[in-house]
């Protein structure tokens, strides 16, 4: 691959990545009702989400969309429950007062890092940049695996760059929310955030 391919590739996945989707409307909630700690654990589940896609295209398992189609049906699904039960939970309950700071349970991360990968491999706009419009920017059949590292590489300092920024200022909002009232303004907010990422995903074809 040229300097040129790595900047269009990195050009075109920072667009992709910067327009407002499930992903993103999922991170923000996460920061909102648990935390930047607990938005990043997110954070990178979304990023193996992605570089699982790279690989595969990579490998010319691009046709594992199609050909095992029900196992991707069936993550989407898995990821649209989960987002519902976090937009349920954050509504009828949320954050007290008491827990404003972000939990630190043993699955709190774990959790986060499950559902952040569960977005990305169920979200459409992703599987058709990874599986579509990436092989048009990339050249499949002379690619080597030098190449691919510097792709995987600019993968994840793109995502990094684009989406931290959503989570940390989402993240730091929260320490300016302490009464009752504005903590059930977050709680409402976060649940409305998690419904409509699944709903996003739910309704894409």
């Amino acid at each position: 691959m040229t300097l040129t391919g790595f900047l269009t590739y990195s050009a075109a996945l920072g667009i992709a990545a910067a327009i407002p989707g499930p992903g993103i409307t999922a991170l923000v909630a996460r920061a909102l009702g648990s935390g930047f700690r607990s938005a990043l654990a997110m954070f990178f589940g979304l990023m193996v989400g992605d570089l699982t896609y790279l690989t595969a295209v990579v490998l010319g398992l691009a046709f594992v969309a199609q050909t095992f189609g029900m196992v991707f049906l069936a993550i989407k699904w898995a990821g649209v429950a989960y987002l519902a039960f976090l937009g349920w939970r954050f509504w009828t309950a949320g954050i007290t007062p008491e827990t404003v700071e972000a939990r630190k349970g043993k699955g709190g991360l774990v959790s986060s890092f499950a559902a952040g990968l569960a977005v990305t491999l169920g979200n459409p706009k992703t599987m058709i940049f990874y599986l579509a419009i990436t092989p048009t920017i990339v050249d499949l059949k002379t690619i080597t695996l030098a190449d691919y590292s510097i792709l995987a590489a600019l993968t994840v300092v793109v995502l990094f760059v684009v989406l931290v920024p959503y989570l940390a200022l989402a993240a730091k909002a929260r320490w300016f929310l302490k009464s009752p009232r504005a903590l059930k303004v977050l709680n409402r907010t976060a649940a409305g955030f998690m419904v409509g990422a699944a709903a996003a995903i739910a309704a894409r074809q």
